[in-house]
Order: C-alpha cells, then structure tokens, then sequence
C-alpha cells in the first residue's frame, strides 16, 4: 500500500462512524456492531423474531481476536453464560469469557474445547460464532476461495460442538463458491440466511451466513 493509499485509508478510518461508536462505547473493534445487528438475524418455527444470543447460553467465538464479538457475546449472554474465545493469537482478559489460544482446526485444541465444556457442566453450546478470513493476497479469485475453504472447515465443526437447535454465525464473501456453501449449510440447518449488517463497509464482499435450528447429526464427542 502506499503512501497516499495508507494516508486516505487512515483518514477514512479515523472518520468511520463504527470506529468512532466502538472507542465510545468501550469495544475493541468496529466488528462489535455487526453482531449487534446479527443478533436480531433468527426466527422461529412460528415466523417470531428471537434474539441470536440470550442469558445463560454456551457460546465459542472462533478466530476471536482481537475480542470485539467476545465483548458484545459476553454481554449478551450474561454471569449466566458461558463463553469460550479461541484464537491462534493471543487475546487480551475480558470479563466472562475464557480465551483458549490455539488452531480450532487441531485435535489438542478441539480436545480443549470438550474438555471445557464438560468442565462447565456442557456437552454442546448454543451458538458458534466466526468473524475469521483468511490472510489476504489481493487477488479476488484467490481470497474467495481461500475464504470459502474456511467457511466449510467452520461448518463441519457444528456437528461437533453444536446442540439440536442450535445456531452458527460465520463471515463469508460475496462471489460464486458462495452457492455450494449456502447449500451445505441447509444440509445442517433448518434455517440459513445471508445477511451483510449496516457495519460492514459498502465496498467489502463480506456477508454473515447465520444457520438456525440445527438439525444435522451430533457427533459422539
């Protein structure tokens, strides 16, 4: 990037309303609204709009660093709750969540997250979250691709680590794999949507695939 390119992206972070609202309102990332607007992104089998988080649910934010969903899921979920954060960086403490520092892809770590859960009295958890991309190169074809590899890796841990019911939320971009994805995830869930909240700059690809009423097959953990 440039000099003049890192100069107007910097003047056009610095002026970006979410950024603005995040160091106002105490979270760490922009991406903090976008769950809030996710958060109303269900209904159920009756058409009734139910919030994506509520006190007392088991939640793991994927990819979680550097926290902003973490802070927003927190919240939401309550003393109640239980929120695991794991990330191959480290994260700095929030208050009510576990951070677990590792690749969610890895048996050691997968093998973390069971065992936590059970520590907590949990065999599943209610919602799995993913704000995640991949390393980025540039190239649109590449970065679709390398990004819908990683969507389906995040779907095939709902069998996992999810309840029957459950939901899962995960960042995905706009482009033709977008399809086959959308169509796996009906195979998991009776409900998928695609939604691109407010937050999201209108010149990103990004959208959040949110899957509700998980119905595919639990996994013997």
């Amino acid at each position: 990037m440039g000099r003049g390119s890192s100069s107007r992206w910097l003047q056009q972070h610095v002026s970006d309303p979410y950024v603005r609202a995040a160091q106002r309102d105490g979270y760490r990332s922009r991406a903090a609204y976008k769950l809030l607007a996710l958060q109303q992104g269900l209904t159920d089998s009756k058409g009734v709009i139910q919030p994506l988080l509520r006190p007392g649910m088991a939640v793991i934010d994927l990819g979680a660093a550097p926290g902003g969903w973490s802070q927003v899921a927190a919240q939401l979920i309550g003393p109640t709750g239980l929120l695991l954060a794991v990330d191959l960086l480290p994260m700095a403490p929030i208050a009510g969540v576990t951070v677990l520092q590792g690749d969610f892809l890895a048996e050691p770590t997968q093998t973390a997250i069971l065992s936590h859960l059970n520590q907590h009295q949990r065999d599943r958890v209610d919602v799995l979250l993913s704000d995640m991309a991949p390393n980025l190169s540039g190239i649109r074809t590449t970065d679709q691709a390398r990004m819908a590899q990683l969507v389906e890796e995040l779907l095939s841990l709902a069998p996992l680590l999810l309840h029957q019911g459950g939901s899962l939320v995960v960042k995905l971009f706009q482009g033709s794999e977008i399809h086959p994805l959308l169509q796996q995830a009906r195979q998991l869930f009776r409900q998928v949507r695609l939604i691109k909240p407010d937050a999201s700059r209108d010149r990103s690809a990004e959208h959040y695939l949110v899957g509700s009423r998980f119905c595919g097959t639990v996994k013997s953990s």
